[in-house]
């Protein structure tokens, strides 16, 4: 669970704002009046000239790329230092261009959509069915590293099973839209799809055993007798799509000024591993055939604290340089939903032995995923 920010906006006033500057999960409570149609009109038009001139900005990386590296630097052709930077200077604007144009979308989408609505949504559910709604809605609601706690005690207290509790958590930070979208931009439908439906499955399978293990007594005294929250929280009113387009521009201010120096970070890493790493060097240290890869992968992305834009292109020069699938699937997995600071969050609410469980029920799906992938694949 290691998304940072970056699932909402830090500065927005809306349903998107952020449990990271004080606003507890789903407080805001908006009501605006209506809005003239030819002002949302204007609006419209204005964003579907943006998306083309975005599309036309899109379209001319590439050959942007290829100019910049042999034309303006003048660097040899097929060395390790040209391959970097022609690597560098592609993916650094199309991975942020990609990512502005999700974090805005997703912050309209989400104008719709707050932790207090999932906690009422899920409230009562009986566990089987909620595990599945609640790793559903955790793909659309905001939420961030610092949110787990009052998410956790707002969940529990509302009456959500611990189990049910438990899918939403994991999925909210691990199968994230936007690494999502990143790797369908960067690897097509088919991984998108392997990374969204193999992560839904561990939110699911994950909260669904904790559930079973009956381990309610492993969380803190505290939590159980802390006030639930009213009913009229949350509560979003009369919403105009001026005031919806707004929220995704504030997540776009918001979520990238935040996230772009690991971002960057993360492309000189892949630029580096892309440029001076052999070919097919990575497939005896994180191919299919080392058995030890794919737990190596999760031992060394659960120390890591990292969001996935940032990651993604770590991902990619891994599987150009050899790395198989599964491994690069628990890789990322590991790193985004199984990290070590979100337990240390967690250690408020929770006991040690149900955070040991928790990390263990959640490893070993990962770990199975990884596996799985290695050997269809």
């Amino acid at each position: 669970m290691s998304e940072g920010c970056e699932k909402n906006p830090a500065g927005g006033s809306g349903p998107g704002a952020s449990c990271c500057e004080g606003a507890g999960p789903g407080e805001a409570s908006v009501t605006t009046a209506g809005v003239d149609p030819r002002t949302t009109a204007k609006y419209f038009g204005s964003g579907v000239l943006a998306l083309g001139i975005w599309w036309l900005v899109y379209q001319g990386l590439f050959p942007f790329a290829k100019w910049f590296t042999f034309s303006l630097l003048t660097l040899t052709p097929g060395s390790h230092l040209t391959s970097a930077v022609q690597f560098f200077v592609f993916e650094a604007p199309k991975i942020l261009m990609l990512l502005t144009l999700v974090v805005f979308a997703v912050g309209v989408v989400r104008s719709f959509f707050t932790p207090e609505r999932a906690r009422r949504i899920l409230a009562g559910k009986r566990e089987s069915a909620g595990n599945i709604l609640a790793a559903l809605l955790g793909v659309v609601t905001p939420f961030c590293s610092c949110s787990a706690v009052p998410l956790f005690i707002g969940f529990v207290t509302s009456g959500v099973p611990l189990g049910v509790t438990f899918s939403f958590l994991v999925s909210a930070p691990m199968v994230n839209e936007i690494a999502l979208v990143l790797l369908y931009g960067l690897f097509g439908w088919k991984i998108a799809a392997v990374y969204a439906g193999t992560g839904l499955g561990i939110a699911m399978i994950s909260g669904w055993v904790i559930g079973r293990l009956g381990m309610e007594s492993h969380v803190e005294e505290w939590v159980y007798a802390a006030p639930a929250g009213g009913d009229e929280e949350g509560e979003v009113l009369n919403v105009s799509w001026r005031d919806r387009v707004h929220f995704g521009l504030d997540s776009v201010r918001d979520i990238i000024g935040k996230v772009w120096p690991y971002v960057l970070a993360g492309i000189a890493v892949g630029a580096g591993i892309h440029g001076y790493v052999p070919e097919n060097f990575m497939a005896g240290i994180m191919g299919s055939g080392a058995w030890w890869s794919v737990p190596l992968a999760v031992v060394i992305g659960i120390p890591m604290y990292s969001n996935a834009a940032s990651i993604i292109p770590v991902v990619q020069a891994l599987l150009g340089k050899g790395a198989a699938l599964g491994t690069v699937l628990a890789f990322m997995m590991s790193v985004i939903g199984l990290s070590l600071p979100e337990m240390i969050i967690l250690r408020k609410v929770l006991k040690v032995r149900l955070i040991a469980t928790f990390a263990g029920v959640v490893g070993m799906g990962i770990l199975i995923v990884g596996y799985l992938f290695n050997v269809l694949l």
